[in-house]
């Protein structure tokens, strides 16, 4: 038989806690930030005691930092590891940001949320979005190069900036930009793969 806890409210909770804490941080930091994020309001939404969150994470940083590694662990798959399209497709499949179900707009890509909210570039969290930025930026030169261009390396990071220019540009102006940053993508791809305007 398995230990089980009790949670806040006197309930049984068993296994599951650590799944529980990240879920309710995936939910509560894409709300209301990282940093307007309490411990106890994270806890309530868990359903796990204060205890147990700190049993799983010893703070609050290292709780961010696998919110962040657990987030994107694959770096794109969906649009990257598709085998039904072209390099050029897949490039352009980067841009094709999943719509929320709401009328809200793509929120900020957790990544930057969270190098902004930080302020320290030495916290761990902060390392795992520089590492996370790389590893897309080094994606799309991969498949730039797959694709034929020129400079894969000056196109992937164009592509890579494109799309941090239209997340923020989202956040910012409460209006999607994915659309545009696409169009912007597209004369990138044709211009830096001689073939592809042919």
């Amino acid at each position: 038989m398995t230990e089980l806890e009790k949670g806040p409210q006197g309930r049984r909770r068993g296994r599951g806690a650590r799944e529980r804490i990240l879920g309710a941080s995936q939910q509560l930091f894409r709300e209301q930030g990282i940093n307007g994020t309490g411990m106890d309001q994270l806890c309530a939404v868990a359903q796990v005691s204060k205890r147990t969150a700190y049993q799983h994470f010893p703070g609050k940083d290292e709780l961010v930092t696998e919110y962040l590694r657990r987030f994107d662990p694959g770096v794109m798959s969906a649009a990257f590891d598709r085998t039904d399209l072209t390099p050029r497709e897949r490039l352009l499949a980067a841009f094709e940001v999943p719509a929320s179900g709401t009328q809200e707009p793509t929120p900020l890509c957790p990544y930057i949320d969270a190098a902004v909210e930080m302020h320290d570039p030495e916290h761990p969290a902060s390392q795992v979005a520089r590492d996370y930025k790389k590893a897309v930026a080094a994606r799309l030169t991969e498949t730039a190069r797959e694709a034929g261009a020129t400079n894969p390396e000056e196109l992937g990071e164009q592509l890579a900036l494109l799309l941090d220019g239209a997340s923020a540009r989202t956040r910012v102006l409460n209006s999607e930009c994915f659309p545009t940053a696409a169009a912007i993508a597209a004369v990138l791809i044709d211009n830096a793969i001689p073939a592809a305007g042919a």
